[in-house]
């Protein structure tokens, strides 16, 4: 496949950027992952580095698509869900392969190339010219605009109103099929999809878990709790609680622990009212403390058999959000998880300890803890193979495609660095054994 895409303006004309951009969802996001409008805006990369839609984007031009061609017929969450399950939102996704066409499907909506073209031919469908060239079904509106007029041709096969099970089995199987036992599971992980899709709810955050240390903004968070905070009734301030985002279970395991408890008895903190260290610019982080104590809750009731240190968890942490609770710029939460790799940790690979239905969910500790210690054990044993350190930790800051295998590389050392925060380095040197 030759067709390649690193920029939004390599896969759309201009109408559909400017389209893009008028979707506040859309331009709020962009903007807070540093494009300009003007400038070309860069794809999201999944952890393999291929390109991908957030859902925010997905639902964009799901929504731009159906106003424009389908005077708002068709439901855009439909499709949403669709392109979740047929291509996980990559625009040069090719999974599926017809065997007795020797055809390919093509696009976040695998719609085949003869598909397309007996859409426009026969019925009508003609503001994409795809006779000739099957590589623009790669560009998102195109794919969308097949993948949304085959979904009302199926809504009204053999000139009978259809049911959305109807529609979306077809639509998986063939009509032949729509009512086979084969592809009622499809409409199973369906209704699934649909029912966690954010609905513009929250911003999308991205693809990839990145080194927040390279932000020029951000200032790191203290090491310790600020044992001197006063009170909010002193000062105005509204404090963020830790109670507000954890369980009364996870409360009690905090409390559980000593050194937790004496850090916050020294602060003045109370059961039921246990306030977030707050730096000067009043952004609610954790202390070190409070950091390791989280990893190792998570670790030993959800990945004791894992062999993963607390310590590597909180090296990471330092390193992608500095320890504050929201995380540093797009990268959102203590592990800086995008909802889109916590959903795909939770749907395809069985993580559910934790359910994430918004973005925000990911600004709990302990859940955004639990997704990045999931997602560092699948690094662990990328493409079958079990990894080093020297590999999942450059992975997990900047995708596993981008790690270079020949050297030692700056996230590693700066690795190094966070972690001798939490642990002695000098007493085994030159042991990498830290997963």
């Amino acid at each position: 496949m030759a067709t390649s895409f690193d920029y939004w303006n390599d896969c759309v004309d201009v109408q559909d950027m400017e389209a893009m951009w008028q979707e506040p969802e859309v331009s709020t996001e962009w903007l807070d992952a540093g494009e300009t409008k003007g400038n070309k805006v860069h794809l999201s990369r999944d952890p393999d580095g291929e390109p991908y839609l957030t859902q925010t984007e997905m639902k964009a031009v799901a929504d731009i698509i159906v106003r424009r061609h389908f005077d708002s017929q068709i439901q855009p969450d439909m499709i949403c869900a669709i392109a979740e399950l047929a291509s996980d939102r990559q625009p040069l996704s090719t999974r599926w392969y017809d065997k007795k066409t020797k055809e390919t499907a093509l696009g976040i909506m695998q719609i085949l190339p003869k598909t397309a073209e007996w859409l426009l031919r026969d019925l009508g469908y003609q503001a994409y010219e795809v006779e000739g060239d099957p590589d623009i079904l790669y560009r998102p509106f195109v794919s969308v605009y097949f993948g949304a007029a085959y979904i009302k041709w199926l809504s009204k096969f053999e000139e009978e109103e259809r049911s959305e099970e109807f529609v979306v089995r077809a639509y998986n199987g063939g009509t032949a099929k729509a009512t086979h036992k084969s592809t009622l599971q499809y409409w199973k992980r369906y209704l699934a999809v649909k029912e966690s899709l954010p609905s513009r709810r929250f911003v999308d955050e991205g693809p990839s878990v990145n080194n927040a240390a390279h932000s020029s903004t951000a200032q790191a968070a203290p090491a310790t709790q600020n044992t001197n905070a006063p009170s909010s009734e002193k000062t105005g301030v509204d404090y963020i609680y830790w109670d507000s985002k954890s369980s009364p279970e996870e409360m009690q395991e905090m409390w559980s622990r000593s050194e937790v408890a004496k850090e916050w008895t020294k602060s003045g903190e109370k059961r039921g009212k246990v306030r977030f260290s707050h730096d000067k610019d009043r952004k609610p982080y954790l202390s070190r403390v409070e950091m390791k104590a989280v990893a190792e809750i998570i670790l030993s009731k959800h990945f004791s058999t894992r062999g993963v240190k607390p310590s590597v968890l909180c090296a990471l942490a330092e390193m992608v959000s500095m320890r504050f609770v929201n995380g540093v710029g797009p990268r959102i939460g203590l592990m800086g998880i995008d909802y889109s790799t916590a959903f795909w940790l939770y749907m395809e690979l069985g993580y559910r300890a934790y359910r994430v239905d918004s973005a925000g969910d990911l600004t709990k500790p302990f859940v955004s803890m639990y997704f990045g210690a999931a997602y560092l054990a699948w690094l662990s044993e990328y493409e079958g193979r079990e990894r080093t350190p020297q590999f999942v930790v450059p992975a997990y800051l900047s995708g596993p495609k981008n790690v270079n295998h020949q050297e030692t590389g700056p996230l590693w050392l700066k690795f190094e660095q966070a972690l001798s925060n939490y642990e002695d380095m000098k007493r085994d040197p030159g042991n990498c054994t830290i997963l």
